[in-house]
């Protein structure tokens, strides 16, 4: 993509997103995704109904009388977006592609987060890590986020969700919010990689995906491709078995990925590419609350 026609995609991905974030999600994200603990804020003396193992022992020694620590919530997030960048993103049917909702996904929340002073990171996956952006405070590194959320072209094609789990488990030393943001399609189970990585972080997932992905249309004899592995073949999708066939792959892997989310503890959402993804997003967000 030329430098300009960039800069001005990534200018209407900030002014559309940034204006979701800050009027619609301010309040939601806020209290959906909280601090990762209680920091030290001061002491006070010792009230009745005060746990005694809050008793500051050294003050309480050069006052004569008890006083005790007070904590306030460490607001301060870590944010994550995992992203998914295989061949199969580059699929739509009716008016958006998969990674083109997953970008304005992933920049609203990047909004959401800065807005909130938390930092936020990504990780970029196919069948291996793609590349990895530490996370930091601040406008000027969520454009640059947006930038290559827009115009990054990976090495590889297939999908290793429990790769980039892995990698987010042994990178990020402290805990963390992790937007796992996907079509989900992947050959492995991930689901013991799933709960490791939600232990030690708040995995939250985000499925985008196809209509034509849920139910073939009738329209005779068609030459379909994999995107991750670039073999074809063709179809009659006029034939009513083959279209409840592919109906049944597709109802049994969102069951699979269901289960899977429920076990691990994990809250999700699904979004469809032509849908509007804010509902969703106020959807997931409000499970939380």
């Amino acid at each position: 993509m030329e430098t300009s026609e960039l800069l001005k995609k990534v200018r209407w991905i900030e002014i559309k997103t940034r204006g979701l974030s800050r009027n619609i999600f301010a309040g939601q994200y806020h209290s959906a995704f909280k601090g990762r603990g209680m920091a030290f804020s001061e002491v006070r003396e010792y009230q009745f109904g005060d746990d005694i193992r809050d008793i500051d022992w050294n003050v309480t020694a050069r006052y004569v009388r008890p006083y005790v620590k007070v904590y306030e919530e460490e607001r301060e997030l870590t944010v994550m977006l995992m992203i998914d960048v295989s061949g199969s993103k580059d699929f739509g049917t009716v008016s958006q592609m998969k990674k083109d909702v997953v970008t304005e996904i992933a920049a609203t929340l990047a909004f959401s987060a800065i807005q909130n002073n938390d930092k936020i990171g990504v990780i970029f996956f196919s069948d291996k890590i793609e590349k990895f952006i530490p996370p930091q405070k601040g406008r000027r590194h969520t454009l640059y986020i947006i930038r290559e959320l827009i115009d990054f072209h990976p090495d590889h094609k297939k999908t290793d969700i429990s790769q980039a789990l892995r990698y987010l488990t042994n990178a990020i030393k402290k805990r963390s919010t992790a937007f796992l943001i996907s079509d989900f399609i992947d050959k492995n189970n991930y689901q013991d990689a799933l709960t490791i990585a939600n232990r030690k972080h708040d995995v939250v997932a985000i499925q985008v995906y196809d209509r034509r992905e849920t139910e073939l249309p009738k329209v005779g004899l068609i030459k379909i491709k994999d995107a991750e592995t670039d073999a074809e073949r063709w179809i009659d999708s006029s034939s009513k078995r083959v279209r409840e066939a592919s109906r049944t792959w597709w109802n049994r892997r969102q069951e699979e990925m269901e289960n899977s989310f429920k076990k691990c503890r994990v809250d999700s959402v699904s979004v469809r590419t032509e849908d509007d993804y804010v509902k969703a997003l106020l959807t997931l967000f409000s499970k939380r609350n």
